[in-house]
């Protein structure tokens, strides 16, 4: 046996014995969407190094943000390292290269962000499970309560990629109002003088927009400057913990719906909120408590069956018998979260920018395309 072994780097290290388990993560760890892949990475990692098991093995490669390249490291994983599970992935275009494949290769795939739509519906599979949501379902939660808050023409926009369009038709399905104008734009986009001047000229009232990354500082910097004040809502990605610190006090008082928060008052987010702060020296973001709940996942099901034992291992994976720093968590029928959201509000804490649970929006929520999953 081996001890755990992460390889941080393109060229994954090279395994000194026979590992029981192989897990193959691939994320982004450079370029604009860096952080993201960084807080997966290291979420994961701490619950795995706190497992101290002796009989698994972790190979991490850089997918740079490139569907091409992601598929080539899957490839790799699969044929050469032989791994048995694969997680990691942070983009919808790029789980959408991989996924099918490696569940039709019959490898375990363990979502720790990406969940489209066509893997939640139609596209569903036994070795498929999404630990995160469903990818409507933080922005169903920002169109409930621009509902509730009687907001009449929301100004709408997102990326152009399945993930984006996954975003607006949550928020439409919660929102179910008139719209002052629905936009799509260019994934990595920085400028976005062109969408700010068209949400001055459009009516709206409020504006809802999902841009994770470096996207997303980009626009709430640049929309601070542009003398717009209309009110801005959005998922937690367009306000995450690395976000509010590059964009600062532009963000403060924003809403944004999140099935998770460091607020979350239970054991086991207290203990991954702590710990995280302690190994890395920063509060943790969604995308790492996420990768902190998808290792324990995994961690609970390795105590039950080996993945060589599938049916045995994805039941294991299905009883979720985990402490989820999100508290309740169960699957549906889809290997997709049963879960509440919630709305969160931007704050500062000391020197720190942050969010806080200001309201449930949608109780035990599932997803809009379960129904159309043939394992139900």
């Amino acid at each position: 046996m081996k001890s755990l072994l992460a390889a941080a780097s393109l060229v994954a290290m090279a395994a000194t014995a026979q590992a029981e388990v192989k897990i193959g993560m691939i994320t982004t760890l450079s370029g604009g969407g860096a952080s993201l892949g960084v807080d997966t990475r290291d979420g994961f990692m701490l619950a795995m190094e706190a497992a101290g098991r002796d009989d698994v093995e972790i190979i991490i490669e850089d997918d740079q943000r490139k569907p091409d390249v992601a598929v080539q490291l899957a490839d790799k994983m699969i044929q050469s390292d032989k791994v048995d599970i694969l997680t990691g992935i942070v983009w919808s275009n790029l789980a959408m290269a991989v996924v099918p494949a490696a569940t039709a290769q019959g490898k375990f795939y363990l979502s720790t962000n990406a969940a489209p739509a066509q893997l939640a519906g139609r596209g569903c599979d036994p070795n498929y499970f999404s630990v995160s949501y469903q990818n409507d379902n933080l922005h169903e939660a920002a169109g409930a309560f621009a509902k509730s808050e009687g907001y009449q023409k929301p100004f709408i926009m997102a990326p152009n990629y399945p993930a984006g369009k996954d975003s607006l038709n949550g928020f439409k399905r919660f929102y179910g109002g008139e719209l002052a104008g629905e936009v799509y734009t260019q994934l990595g986009q920085t400028d976005y003088a062109a969408e700010i001047a068209q949400i001055r000229a459009s009516g709206a009232d409020s504006i809802f927009f999902f841009l994770p990354g470096g996207m997303g500082i980009s626009f709430l910097k640049q929309y601070a400057d542009s003398g717009v004040e209309l009110p801005v809502m959005g998922p937690a990605f367009s306000f995450d913990q690395g976000i509010l610190q590059a964009v600062g006090e532009a963000a403060l008082g924003v809403k944004n719906g999140s099935n998770w928060s460091k607020d979350i008052d239970n054991a086991a987010n207290a203990a991954f909120v702590e710990g995280f702060q302690e190994k890395y020296d920063r509060l943790p973001s969604l995308y790492a408590a996420y990768g902190y709940d998808t290792a324990n996942l995994l961690l609970s099901a390795l105590d039950k069956a080996e993945p060589s034992e599938a049916e045995a291992f994805r039941a294991a994976l299905k009883e979720a018998d985990f402490d989820s720093v999100r508290g309740d968590f169960a699957f549906d029928t889809n290997q997709h979260p049963i879960q509440d959201i919630y709305i969160r509000e931007v704050i500062k804490e000391g020197d720190v920018y942050t969010n806080k649970i200001v309201a449930t929006a949608l109780e035990d929520r599932s997803s809009a395309y379960v129904d159309e999953c043939s394992m139900n």
